[in-house]
């Protein structure tokens, strides 16, 4: 008789299973949890006990919330910084949403630290609101981005905490825990650059062609590591994604929306394309925790869409190699450090057409090659300033829009425009922005061709074309 197949394997052993709920959950303090042995620390038997795990109030699987007497906050992440240029060094941050505008209310931190019986309390010196009120949902009631900061006292600042509760009375019975990060380079040296990808809302649309030819363009050019944050997406790039996990190019850190935010597949696609303020809101929580994540491990950081290229002009030039010559006109012989160096928007519209006889597209890339196919822009940048994307200096920004800084340690943001003779921003689209529209006929009607890009084809094409068949895309 025939029998039914039934796993049998053994279970996980618990430091085993710890492991990959860790991996799948990285903000959770699971492997400090489990070295505990519920030895939970204390200030006493009534005040400021550690929370187990299973005591935490969880929402939308990576949120940790906290109801106080003015406002919820809902965390995401913490992180220790340790910044040179910090003056009060150092700092746990955490990154969240409030649903205030201002929040008033005092919280405390309760500090925990491997090795000690109780935990150190901190007040939240700081509320960094990670916005702008011009740009609208400035309302109380709505979900607010922002960071809040809390000074290690002295006597402690030369231990780093294991993770991180938010109250706001210190006695207080936790109900949140975040696991602090502090992540170093490995071998102690700082890559050069990485690039961070907002959440991946793209459940219908697949763009997984597109998205090969623009990983190996990052990497060809200098990107050493890119992150993206996913919501949801079609089959296919689930499949790319995981392929360059895979090579070591990338890494995908699954997300969700806070709060009463829908995240139903489709239900959530249609809120963040109806709600387009809140989905840029949302939007600066995966940028910000991408800094956090990784300004130990490199020297610069890009925010990208994955439509847009950052690109040197000069022949052959890589990134590494831009970023040598900007710094020395930039600084100007003298011993300047900005906190950012903004590249300039131009449109490669998908059917621009040219007035010009010789407006051909290149008959030896693959037709399937989006941005090598398209080698004819708008005439005119955006305005400096505007639509800007950066290569950003993680000694110095403390807050990231998706353009440019919102604060920087040590006061206000120094940024660097660079000259669009020695590098730009590529924006690959069907047309311009919405806020453009209006005058969006200005830069279709006026072209030329810059081929800039074709100065990398041939390694990029053949790496493309060997992802691709890899993928069993043909």
């Amino acid at each position: 008789m025939a029998k039914p197949l039934v796993d049998n394997s053994p279970s996980l052993p618990d430091s085993e299973y710890a492991k990959i709920l860790q991996s799948e959950i990285p903000n959770l303090p699971i492997r400090y949890w489990q070295s505990l042995n519920n030895k939970f620390p204390a200030k006493n038997a009534t005040c400021a006990i550690f929370p187990s795990l299973i005591d935490l109030q969880f929402n939308n699987v990576y949120w940790q919330t906290l109801k106080t007497s003015n406002g919820t906050f809902h965390l995401y992440g913490a992180y220790y910084d340790n910044r040179t240029l910090l003056a009060m060094e150092p700092v746990v941050r955490m990154l969240g949403m409030i649903n205030r505008i201002e929040p008033t209310v005092q919280t405390i931190c309760q500090l925990w630290f491997d090795g000690l019986e109780a935990p150190v309390f901190a007040e939240v010196f700081k509320y960094q609101f990670v916005w702008l009120k011009e740009w609208g949902n400035h309302k109380k009631g709505l979900f607010q981005p922002y960071l809040w900061s809390c000074k290690i006292p002295v006597d402690y600042r030369h231990l780093v905490p294991e993770s991180v509760s938010l109250v706001e009375k210190p006695c207080d019975m936790a109900v949140t825990n975040l696991m602090v990060i502090n992540n170093l380079p490995e071998g102690g040296k700082k890559g050069e650059f990485a690039v961070c990808v907002k959440s991946l809302d793209f459940p219908k649309e697949d763009l997984s062609v597109r998205l090969v030819e623009w990983f190996e363009t990052l990497r060809h050019l200098g990107a050493e590591k890119i992150f993206l944050y996913e919501l949801e997406v079609h089959p296919n790039i689930t499949k790319v994604l995981n392929y360059y996990k895979k090579l070591g190019l990338i890494e995908v850190i699954s997300i969700t929306l806070p709060g009463y935010q829908p995240n139903i597949k489709g239900i959530r696609h249609m809120y963040l394309m109806k709600r387009i303020t809140n989905k840029y809101q949302n939007e600066l929580i995966p940028y910000n925790d991408c800094l956090y994540k990784n300004m130990n491990k490199f020297k610069f950081i890009a925010l990208l869409d994955i439509d847009e290229i950052i690109m040197p002009k000069g022949s052959n030039m890589l990134w590494k190699d831009l970023m040598e010559k900007i710094k020395k006109t930039a600084q100007g012989g003298q011993n300047i450090e900005y906190s950012s160096y903004d590249f300039r928007n131009v449109y490669f519209f998908d059917t621009l057409k040219s007035r010009n006889a010789d407006h051909v597209r290149p008959n030896d890339i693959p037709h399937y090659m989006h941005m090598y196919q398209h080698v004819y822009r708008a005439m005119n940048h955006s305005q400096p300033g505007h639509y800007i994307k950066c290569f950003h200096n993680t000694e110095r920004v403390m807050t990231l829009h998706n353009h440019y800084p919102l604060a920087c340690i040590g006061g206000g943001c120094l940024s660097y425009s660079v000259d669009t003779d020695d590098a730009q921003l590529q924006h690959y689209r069907a047309d311009c922005v919405a806020e453009l529209m209006s005058s969006c006929d200005g830069f279709k009607n006026f072209n030329v061709r810059d081929d800039a890009i074709l100065r990398h084809k041939e390694p990029v094409i053949s790496r493309v074309i060997n992802s691709l068949s890899t993928l069993g895309f043909f």
